[in-house]
């Protein structure tokens, strides 16, 4: 298992608009349509990476206890299905519709997204306030595969709960680690 850290790129930079392959509804769907009015979270995951296995069902319970706060919640696997079938648009369904996710799983099939917000690993979240400026960037929580501390998403939920009072969330922001994006070979 690579440990690969997230790109902290600034705060406040505005989040690159995208219209992408929903693998669950079958429809292309826009950052601009699925934004949330007080934030938006864009997590980078795939299928088969142990970190995101290890987290995916406290992904289900965030966008749970926060869809009726005005945050939305847009996962992208941007992984090389080349490389890793199980990573694919139609496997992707199967584990959105067995885990219910409660947000769209999309597929960026050209790695354009996952470039364009230099996300690095699964998984790799980013948290848009409702003007699509980035608020958070970073880890879920302490937790990793192996380490027995448990999963609470605490340092997004953290994020969220500033956002969704009007606060502005605190800078101190430690990197998510994950697999690394598996990129297409040129």
């Amino acid at each position: 298992m690579a440990r690969t850290p997230s790109v902290m790129i600034p705060l406040g930079k505005k989040a690159p608009g995208f219209t992408l392959y929903d693998t669950v509804s079958g429809n292309n769907l826009s950052l601009q349509k699925l934004k949330g009015t007080t934030g938006t979270v864009i997590m980078f995951i795939c299928n088969h990476c142990p970190f995101v296995k290890h987290v995916n069902a406290q992904l289900v319970q965030l966008g749970n206890d926060y869809k009726n706060k005005g945050v939305s919640f847009i996962a992208i696997s941007s992984n090389d299905v080349a490389g890793y079938p199980q990573d694919g648009p139609e496997q992707m369904k199967l584990v959105a519709e067995e885990l219910k996710y409660p947000f769209p799983y999309l597929y960026d099939a050209t790695q354009d997204v996952a470039k364009a917000y230099q996300a690095a690993c699964t998984p790799d979240f980013f948290i848009f306030d409702g003007n699509l400026s980035l608020a958070y960037r970073g880890q879920l929580d302490d937790s990793r595969p192996g380490n027995e501390k448990p999963v609470t998403g605490a340092d997004i939920r953290n994020a969220l709960d500033h956002l969704v009072a009007g606060k502005p969330v605190p800078e101190d922001q430690k990197p998510s680690i994950g697999c690394n994006i598996k990129w297409r070979e040129s």
